[in-house]
């Protein structure tokens, strides 16, 4: 026996999908904001934090973009793995890790700038370098680690999870 599926949606029920996916996602970055702003007490850190998330979402589905143009000026990169990926769960899964990710470090770093600040009315730029500088090395630990991972799910993965490690890929550079 197998298992029922669905190989394509209709136009009605994708555009739902789409709707639902734009409201939860601007629902998300909104409770982000009201998170840090409740916790950091600026909302100057809020919409930083925010910036931060938009611009790796960003920068990795360019990759994703650039990724599709290199596969058709250069049909041998398919030997690496490149491909030109289309946006499914995978991808979805791998950009919402991207934005886990990158909330984790945006956090960790304002909480130091937060430590350093002290008493200061605001963290001036010296504060601001100091809080990235002393964590870096973790935020260098923790990336590496997870890059070497990814580059072997990329490598040895298969066609299954290519999109989701090349974004991973992507987002955790």
């Amino acid at each position: 026996a197998t298992l029922a599926g669905v190989q394509s949606f209709s136009a009605e029920v994708a555009a739902t999908f789409r709707a639902k996916a734009v409201v939860a996602v601007l629902l998300s970055f909104l409770l982000i904001t009201l998170y840090i702003w409740s916790r950091f007490g600026s909302l100057r850190y809020s919409m930083a934090a925010i910036v931060c998330l938009l611009h790796d979402v960003i920068i990795v589905l360019g990759l994703i973009a650039l990724a599709e143009i290199i596969y058709k000026v250069f049909p041998a990169a398919a030997a690496i793995g490149i491909q030109p990926f289309k946006i499914d769960l995978g991808l979805v899964a791998a950009l919402l890790t991207i934005i886990g990710y990158s909330l984790n470090d945006t956090i960790i770093i304002l909480d130091r700038i937060r430590e350093n600040r002290g008493r200061l009315a605001y963290a001036s730029k010296d504060v601001v370098n100091l809080s990235i500088n002393q964590t870096i090395s973790r935020t260098l630990i923790t990336s590496g680690t997870t890059l070497m991972a990814l580059i072997v799910m990329f490598l040895i993965g298969g066609e299954a999870i290519a999109s989701f490690t090349y974004a991973l890929i992507c987002g955790v550079v």
